[in-house]
């Protein structure tokens, strides 16, 4: 299985000739390394209704046929825009043909702000658990630092986690630290720092602050294998 990182919270998994890409903002996002067009993914996962995470699903999802899958809300107006999309929420997990989704809590907000400026609710935020023949990849969403963190990383042995450390928006550094230690994956990637001034952090910083070496910096189009 290929992972890959694209700036932002931008992930892109691919595995045995399916492509799931997460939170696809590649458009107005400076720091991705993705084209819209080139992008032939079978599976959209959104963690949230926030315009800079939704990204581009619309146009990606209509031009490949593209499953979409969210929070309950947030699926509806996918719906709405005449997308296949797959409704779930928090707590919930789903086995489909590319590998089991679950959603988990996050502490965040979540609407879409339209062209026109209107504001649509998008239902409750969350973080994803991605399980993919036997690996789990835990994208952690925006969120701040709660304690259940833990509990998620005592009920799950999670390989690999994208973990916000922007701050101002989601977890800074300091509580990012904290939830490092608390969902115990194998590996950690810092996500969602850089793009706008007020969230400027610095990625190597962080890593090295980890109490073990599970840290890992990856720059827009790095990749790894599980």
């Amino acid at each position: 299985m290929k992972v890959s990182y694209h700036g932002h919270s931008v992930v892109k998994v691919q595995n045995e000739g399916k492509t799931i890409l997460i939170d696809p903002f590649i458009s107005g996002n400076e720091l991705c390394d993705l084209k819209v067009e080139d992008q032939k993914p079978d599976v959209i996962l959104l963690t949230h209704g926030h315009n800079d995470h939704v990204g581009d699903t619309v146009q990606i999802a209509k031009a490949n046929d593209a499953l979409v899958v969210a929070p309950f809300e947030l699926a509806n107006y996918m719906g709405s825009k005449g997308l296949n999309a797959h409704p779930m929420h928090i707590g919930g997990k789903h086995e489909f043909d590319f590998g089991t989704v679950k959603f988990t809590q996050a502490f965040h907000g979540s609407s879409f702000e339209e062209e026109d400026g209107t504001i649509v609710y998008t239902g409750m935020p969350a973080g994803i658990l991605l399980t993919i023949a036997g690996k789990t990849i835990y994208h952690v969403g925006d969120t701040g630092l709660f304690s259940d963190l833990k509990l998620i990383g005592d009920l799950n042995d999670i390989d690999l986690a994208f973990v916000p450390i922007g701050d101002n928006f989601t977890m800074g550094p300091e509580d990012a630290k904290l939830a490092v230690d608390w969902i115990q994956a194998k590996q950690v990637v810092p996500v969602h720092y850089d793009t706008f001034p007020v969230i400027k952090q610095d990625p190597e910083k962080f890593v090295n602050s980890l109490s073990s070496s599970v840290g890992k910096v990856m720059s827009p189009g790095d990749e790894l294998n599980l």
